[in-house]
């Protein structure tokens, strides 16, 4: 068994200024292109906990889709449900300062067709001995639809993260069917059309309890950046989680790594509280890389017993 991760892949374009970046200007600096996509990053962040996801998703048939593939395969991803298709895969161009956080970018999308047609026909082999589900809440409604009554039909638990917070605004009804969402705090003002910042972590956490309560979604966590996160659900359980002290060099990615973080302890029998510590920890290790790099962990570093 293993936990289940659904979306998409993306090769990242990332130019990283040498100084101090100029907005409109020409700045020099270094480009670096890497794999990425957020249910990608997931499962193999992972993989790095020594745990082997199942990955459910599309690749170019070209050279570079295999590419990925391999690299999946290294690092132990079970890779049996990815498909190779023409414009498989999507690409993301980004542009940093020199904190680390990105000033602009602009992303072309992969058609997930191909990805609802492979769900359909696998699903009942791909979700009946999973662990967990996890799942990109932005991409094609149908296919989360899918996912969903796959999960239900199993009775397994589905975490929900997101990429583009404008899109996933028009599948609120579906938050109620999943387990826990993770979103950062400008994704969660969209999503309540309410304004957060500025709030201390306090008021924040207060807000989140009101926001689920209201919306009757079972437990979310907002990611706050060097403030940590806030989390809550509606058993009750709420706090703020600070984030660990540590040398920034690009931030994309560490929402991921935090995800992946919370997924396997909820998974595997932890507390919200202590599955946001270990997302938070996941997170850190790799905010300090230019190529998001999370370095490996037994479980039990972690404090996770797998059954």
């Amino acid at each position: 068994m293993s936990i289940c991760v659904i979306g998409t892949v993306f090769v990242d374009i990332k130019g990283f200024p040498e100084d101090k970046y100029i907005p409109g200007g020409r700045n020099a600096g270094n480009i670096v292109t890497v794999h990425g996509g957020v249910s990608r990053n997931v499962a193999e962040d992972i993989a790095n906990v020594e745990l082997r996801p199942t990955f459910v998703s599309l690749v170019d048939d070209t050279p570079q889709g295999e590419e990925v593939l391999k690299k999946l395969r290294a690092h132990k991803v079970n890779t049996d449900y990815v498909r190779s298709v023409p414009d498989g895969m999507g690409i993301w161009l980004a542009v940093f300062n020199e904190a680390g956080d990105v000033v602009a970018s602009i992303s072309k999308r992969p058609d997930p067709t191909a990805l609802l047609e492979l769900i359909k026909e696998k699903g009942d082999e791909i979700f009946r001995d999973c662990d967990s589900i996890v799942i990109e809440f932005d991409i094609d409604k149908e296919l989360i639809k899918t996912v969903l009554a796959f999960a239900e039909k199993y009775g397994k638990k589905v975490y929900a993260l997101v990429a583009n917070m404008s899109i996933a605004m028009h599948r609120r009804d579906f938050l109620r069917r999943i387990d826990c969402f993770v979103c950062n705090l400008e994704e969660a003002e969209l999503l309540f059309v309410k304004k957060l910042e500025g709030l201390s972590t306090d008021e924040l956490r207060t807000e989140l309890v009101s926001c689920i309560e209201s919306a009757g979604i079972p437990a979310m966590v907002v990611t706050l950046g060097a403030l940590g996160s806030v989390y809550a659900s509606l058993d009750g359980e709420s706090g703020h989680c600070p984030a660990e002290d540590v040398d920034v060099r690009d931030t994309t990615g560490a929402g991921d790594s935090f995800c992946a973080g919370l997924t396997i302890g909820l998974t595997y029998g932890k507390s919200l509280c202590d599955a946001v510590k270990i997302g938070t920890r996941l997170a850190a290790s790799v905010i300090q890389s230019y190529e998001n790099v999370c370095p490996r962990f037994q479980p039990m570093e972690l404090g996770i017993e797998i059954p």
